[in-house]
């Protein structure tokens, strides 16, 4: 069974055209990279994955359900932007998020922490824009979920930690599920992709393995993203 099927999955915003017949399987065990510029449609397919948005027509199914109560719980979302209160101390968070997700792992979420060197007690006002994001990426990765949706996990994130951020996420999510990064950062992210899916303009435009297309245009990703999408 598929861990995400897509059929002629389609989204609109008023009359603008953000999904446009996608059709998609995602298997489990990967680690699968959603490229694209902005405003090709990225955050729209993550947001109808976690949930958040309900397609114009078509279907998504994760692990063969429908989206609803069951399969929101399966999935991990780590949005582009903070969405968490900064007046809340971490610690407080941590306690929350044990209530309100059974497959929430404490004792890994403070072991990311101390290793991150954030102290629990301190409130995410105290913090900067990066260590805030590297707060909401732990609470994330330390569920074991089916599938972990991430949207710029690195964008605020400076260079010298983004390695600690790959290690954690490649280190820390449950191999039988599979995680969805889109970023911007394709470099960075290369050397950890199982497969790749390139969106524009609502379109997917590729969708394989990344060493399929190493070889098949014998060039780097990174190198491929451009000449496709002429960056």
């Amino acid at each position: 069974m598929s861990l995400v099927e897509c059929r002629a999955l389609t989204k609109y915003y008023s009359k603008k055209l953000a999904l446009n017949q996608v059709n998609l399987n995602l298997e489990p065990g990967k680690i699968i990279g959603l490229l694209g510029p902005n405003g090709s449609g990225k955050t729209t397919f993550i947001k109808i994955c976690a949930g958040l948005l309900t397609p114009s027509s078509g279907e998504i199914l994760i692990k063969g359900n429908s989206i609803g109560p069951e399969t929101k719980a399966s999935v991990a979302f780590l949005p582009e932007r903070t969405y968490l209160s900064k007046w809340t101390k971490v610690k407080h968070i941590l306690d929350f998020f044990e209530e309100m997700y059974d497959n929430f792992q404490k004792d890994i979420a403070y072991k990311m922490l101390e290793d991150l060197g954030i102290n629990p007690e301190d409130k995410l006002r105290s913090m900067s824009k990066g260590t805030q994001e590297k707060v909401q990426l732990i609470l994330v990765m330390s569920r074991k979920a089916d599938l972990y949706l991430l949207d710029e996990p690195m964008g605020g994130v400076d260079p010298a930690a983004r390695d600690y951020i790959l290690n954690t996420i490649i280190s820390n999510y449950n191999p039988e599920g599979s995680i969805l990064i889109s970023t911007h950062l394709i470099a960075d992210v290369e050397n950890i992709l199982d497969d790749v899916i390139m969106i524009k303009q609502g379109n997917i435009v590729c969708h394989d393995s990344v060493d399929n297309i190493r070889m098949s245009y014998a060039k780097s990703l990174d190198q491929v993203f451009r000449e496709v999408f002429r960056c």
